[in-house]
């Protein structure tokens, strides 16, 4: 039989790995039977133990594990040019306007803090698709000014939505991140009507304008979006609308070819996943979601937006009639603006350089024209709705993503022009001390064993490894006396093959390692590596002394049922921090009373009517 490493559940990396060597772990079969330890042949032909890292779990909490990680430890990568595209050639680095990248860097969320109130991401704002190419006109004759570029931004979101306040209007910049770590802006464009000299404001000059008629930037822009629907702000990426690069990753109805570089709304008949979070702390769904709020038996369709053109129809005020001279009633409602406007605020009229969807205003609310909210259409002025989703049982305010059948993306997109509750998130320049890290990845990625297979006597490993990073595999007899197994490598991509020849007549058993070596210069901005780097951060979220431990098997106690907690063996005492699910528990200790070397965390408890157990972590602490 072989064994091989498997993740624990979600896609993420232990906390503890500063040793540079993969710890021992639980491994498993290839016809995927569970086996706790690899003490012992269990056939008489060659038995495979491999090292891998168990990786961090988190708490079933939606607003923890929804992050898209399942690529991290991967290069972000753009077309630069429409040649490119079509020849399939991407760069991992790249430079023009404000959007340099002179080496490579690691795309999306790298590292997931919490405390009591707020879930911390750190991003490098890229996504794990290759984006691009970006052009200003139709015929891709004119290049867009900037490239994207690492950002490495810090994100707190509210751990709990927050309650309804409906009176607070989206901003410029980010109001959100997707799930891939990009950011997510609102339907505008930060640019508006200027009446007084009968045209927009634009990013070529002449201001931004007078605030009244704001341009959608969908319709306005869309030209200058990628494949993905994203550009970017100076070196900002962000999405403003349908994002079908992320749908695409996570399954949710969009197929996507990689010849072409294009991709297509398929419905696939299932709820929508979690694409992102908003600053108020609600989450952001795909388009498709149960028919019926309240019954997950409901068949799933598309949700449909609470908005539609001003254009007479369902009783609305035409303005290809009356010119745009009175704002839409959700205009009053969400914002205070009078409906009725001065001359000196009207809008240009309806035509082919202002086409009716130029500007937000030139969309109604369908509730305001009475039509019924639940019946009609399926998302309110907010583009959202309460209802039960697979993340949220008992249900949740959640927004949705709003588009046409064939995935064209629909006003109002994805929130509408006012959050539903108080936006109390958005960038942060640090995470508390006190937080705790429940996954690290990009160049901290943990090496895991990830599967294996043999063709006679040559068995091939593959591994889950970061790109750029070197490697050497080694094995052993036993649990000692390591030797190299092949010549060091240097990954080429997140997963990467080795082989060896095994030698059966001599060795009942082999055990194989992964130790990491060191790590091609790449963009360390808003990183904290904890292979190479010097000051190597081993806690959960700052404080010196924490760390984030994780169990395999039987389930942790009750915090009141454990006795003891100690770190190393016979180590020291430790204190419990929180107890974060079934198979995680955060300790404090003195790190400095630590010896050197790689130390378990030991969970000594006595279960009602039998024997005392010790429960010892699959990760460990390094100093």
């Amino acid at each position: 039989m072989v064994f091989m490493g498997e993740r624990a559940g979600w896609p993420a990396a232990p906390v503890c790995h500063t040793d540079r060597f993969a710890q021992p772990m639980p491994l498993k079969s290839p016809a995927s039977i569970p086996v706790i330890s690899c003490r012992r042949p269990l056939f008489s032909f060659p038995v495979l133990c491999l090292f891998g890292a168990l990786c961090l779990q988190a708490s079933a909490q939606p607003q923890l594990t929804s992050w898209y990680t399942g690529q991290s430890g991967k290069y972000a990568r753009i077309f630069t040019s429409k040649e490119n595209e079509a020849a399939g050639i991407t760069s991992t680095t790249w430079s023009r306007g404000q959007g340099n990248q002179t080496s490579p860097t690691y795309a999306g969320v790298h590292e997931i803090h919490h405390d009591t109130n707020w879930v911390y991401i750190r991003t490098s704002g890229l996504g794990f698709h290759v984006m691009g190419p970006w052009y200003l006109d139709e015929a891709k004759t004119r290049n867009f000014p900037s490239f994207p570029g690492n950002t490495a931004t810090t994100y707190r979101i509210p751990r709990t939505p927050t309650a309804f306040s409906g009176n607070n209007t989206t901003g410029f910049g980010s109001i959100g991140y997707f799930v891939d770590g990009v950011a997510l802006f609102d339907a505008t464009d930060t640019f508006s009507y200027i009446n007084s000299s009968a045209r927009d404001g634009s990013p070529q000059g002449g201001g931004r304008g007078d605030g009244v008629w704001n341009r959608d930037a969908y319709i306005n822009e869309g030209v200058t979006f990628d494949a993905a629907n994203a550009h970017q702000a100076m070196n900002l990426h962000h999405y403003h609308a349908n994002a079908p690069a992320i749908r695409h990753l996570l399954g949710d109805s969009v197929d996507h070819v990689d010849a072409t570089n294009v991709y297509t709304e398929n419905f696939n008949g299932n709820h929508s996943p979690i694409l992102g979070w908003v600053a108020d702390g609600h989450p952001i769904y795909g388009p498709y979601a149960y028919s019926d709020p309240d019954d997950p038996a409901s068949p799933v369709r598309r949700m449909i937006s609470g908005y539609q053109k001003r254009d007479g129809s369902n009783a609305s005020s035409n303005l290809n009639l009356t010119g745009r001279t009175t704002l839409p009633e959700w205009a009053n409602r969400l914002q205070g603006r009078a409906t009725s406007l001065a001359s000196s605020r009207h809008g240009p009229s309806v035509s082919t350089a202002y086409i009716l969807g130029h500007y937000l205003e030139d969309y109604a609310y369908m509730g305001d024209l009475g039509l019924v909210h639940g019946v009609d259409f399926d998302l309110d002025e907010y583009n959202g709705r309460f209802c039960v989703t697979p993340e949220f049982p008992d249900g949740v305010w959640a927004y949705f993503t709003a588009i046409e059948a064939d995935g064209t993306p629909r006003f109002p997109y994805n929130v509408g022009r006012n959050f539903y509750g108080t936006p109390a998130g958005g960038n942060t320049n640090s995470i508390p001390a006190g937080a705790t890290r429940s996954f690290i990845g990009g160049p901290s990625k943990q090496h895991n064993a990830k599967e294996t297979s043999r063709a006679g006597e040559v068995l091939t490993l593959t591994w889950d490894t970061v790109e750029g990073a070197s490697y050497q595999v080694e094995k052993g007899a036993e649990l000692e006396n390591w030797t190299p197994a092949g010549e060091e490598f240097t990954a080429q991509a997140i997963t990467q093959d080795t082989s060896d020849a095994l030698d059966p007549g001599n060795q009942a058993t082999g055990f194989y390692r992964l130790k990491r070596t060191g790590i091609a210069n790449y963009d360390d901005s808003g990183f904290d590596n904890q292979f190479e780097g010097e000051d190597r951060d081993n806690n959960a979220g700052g404080g010196s002394d924490n760390f984030v431990a994780t169990f395999s098997g039987p389930p942790l106690p009750p915090e009141n049922v454990i006795q003891e907690l100690r770190i190393g063996n016979p180590g020291i005492p430790a204190s419990l921090v929180s107890v974060d699910s079934r198979t995680q528990l955060t300790v404090s200790f003195d790190a400095a009373a630590l010896p050197a070397g790689s130390h378990a965390v030991y969970v000594i408890f006595t279960p009602p009517g039998r024997p005392q157990r010790t429960l010892i972590s699959t990760n460990r602490f390094s100093r």
